[in-house]
């Protein structure tokens, strides 16, 4: 069908008169660059000819027989979107707090910490002993600025499973402390922290408190753990660590 509308395309009055068909191309057009995009040839090929409406089963078949996340395309948080009507449907529904502590995480790494705040609480009123909403909790208020409200979440959350989060709850304490003045005590959680692991947040804030006290050397050695890793890490590393690798280069310019 399609090719045979060619060579009236370019006539205005048609696509005037016949509005059915100008949506009916479209629609075609549509369905015939998703099967480009998909290397379906043979469905390109019958699309593009329109035997016996192949777009429409094109659309039925394939297209919407595909997983959400390859239809088409789809505005930036549009799946965060979704997800949060969901879960507001759930909450209204079923009142679980493993629905408010996924809603808080959503808006969490939104940055919209004050609604992460009141999801996280929530969910803590329903189920008191939940490790994973202390932590997140712990980790809004830390962000909010609100370390003294934050320590003691993440102090019990740490006594309880010091691995937890894969040392992020850790990290988060470390900083919380740094953030109370009591920079002995995030030092000594920092250095459990880089025994443990390798990351870039942890190694670079450790360095920057043994600068403080004039532990250059020892400061110096994290630094070059950092940009070491950092030329040999894959790409997506890269991008997540950047933030912490120029402040590991700004240190390396301070010590000389």
């Amino acid at each position: 069908m399609l090719s045979s509308l060619v060579p009236q395309w370019l006539n205005f009055h048609y696509w005037v008169g016949s509005p059915l068909v100008l949506l009916f191309t479209l629609f075609q057009l549509w369905m015939f660059i998703d099967a480009m995009r998909r290397r379906e040839w043979l469905w390109a090929v019958f699309i593009f000819l329109g035997f016996a409406f192949a777009a429409l089963l094109y659309f039925f078949m394939v297209y919407r027989a595909a997983p959400s996340t390859t239809r088409g395309f789809e505005l930036p948080g549009a799946a965060d979107r979704r997800r949060i009507r969901e879960l507001q449907a759930q909450i209204h529904h079923l009142d679980k707090p493993h629905h408010y502590f996924q809603l808080g995480d959503i808006y969490f790494q939104q940055g919209r910490l004050d609604k992460a705040e009141v999801c996280y609480r929530a969910a803590l009123e329903r189920d008191p002993s939940d490790i994973d909403t202390r932590a997140h909790l712990g980790q809004c208020l830390l962000r909010q600025h609100n370390s003294a409200e934050a320590r003691p979440l993440l102090e019990g959350v740490v006594a309880e499973n010091p691995k937890h989060d894969y040392g992020y709850s850790q990290m988060a304490l470390a900083e919380t402390l740094t953030g109370l003045g009591e920079t002995e005590s995030a030092m000594n959680v920092w250095k459990v922290v880089t025994a443990n692991h390798s990351y870039p947040r942890a190694k670079v804030q450790l360095a920057e408190l043994l600068l403080a006290k004039g532990q250059t050397d020892l400061a110096r050695t994290e630094i070059h753990d950092v940009l070491a890793d950092d030329a040999h890490a894959p790409a997506f590393q890269r991008r997540r660590d950047r933030l912490w690798v120029s402040r590991a280069r700004s240190l390396q310019r301070r010590m000389g």
